[in-house]
């Protein structure tokens, strides 16, 4: 079986003026179905572009990308977007909740772009959220949350499209410790209970040590 993420010699160059910058040099990397994995390194050292190349963020300058086998190194951006929109799952340390939606409405968002009748869409989202542990904050706003409410309504939207790969970024990085770990180990039982497939980028080795596997990056480069 393929790999579910295959990257193979990619780097990605930012043009600044006249100068160039090499963000990430000749990374080989692999995730397959299931993984719960960690990218771990310093500011600066490539990691939040390596997820964006595999969120479809981004595009690698050269080398190739697969994709549960397929080749999208070259696919158009419309495609790029409908992967994107379906296949990954995005948490962030800010959140990004909508402020004037309810949780409800910021999870039920995703499937109003795919086109899900809306209450199919409810009848899943508040599935999630209490799944996550918040389904009594449903109709409460992110400014009437604590962070560790919001970041489990952030996971919940997540997961409400059923993706391929939760790639979650500094998911604890706004968070007390204690709140943090909580969050953790949501991930680690969505992870064990549900198989579900997680990258993590992270500079705190307290995070990275909750994962299966660690991938260290340093200047551009897979350190190990």
């Amino acid at each position: 079986m393929s790999s579910l993420v295959s990257l193979e010699n990619v780097s990605k160059v930012y043009q600044l003026g006249e100068h160039a910058f090499s963000a990430l040099k000749n990374i080989y990397f692999e995730l397959e179905r299931g993984e719960m994995t960690a990218i771990v390194g310093a500011s600066g050292s490539g990691k939040s572009t390596l997820m964006n190349i595999i969120g479809f963020l981004d595009r690698c300058t050269t080398g190739r990308y697969l994709f549960a086998g397929a080749d999208v190194s070259d696919l158009a951006e419309q495609d790029l977007a409908g992967i994107r929109n379906t296949k990954i799952g995005f948490v962030f340390q800010s959140f990004f909740l909508l402020p004037r939606s309810n949780a409800l409405q910021n999870v039920m968002l995703p499937l109003f772009y795919r086109g899900t009748p809306r209450q199919e869409a409810k009848e899943n989202a508040m599935h999630l959220l209490d799944k996550v542990g918040v389904g009594h904050l449903a109709y409460h706003k992110p400014n009437q949350l604590s962070g560790g409410q919001q970041q489990r309504v952030a996971i919940a939207r997540a997961l409400v499209t059923n993706p391929e790969i939760i790639l979650a970024d500094e998911p604890t990085g706004a968070l007390d410790s204690q709140t943090g770990e909580e969050v953790m180990q949501l991930f680690v039982d969505l992870n064990r209970n549900e198989g579900r497939t997680i990258v993590i980028i992270t500079h705190d080795n307290e995070v990275s040590r909750r994962c299966q596997r660690v991938v260290t990056i340093k200047d551009g480069r897979i350190a190990c």
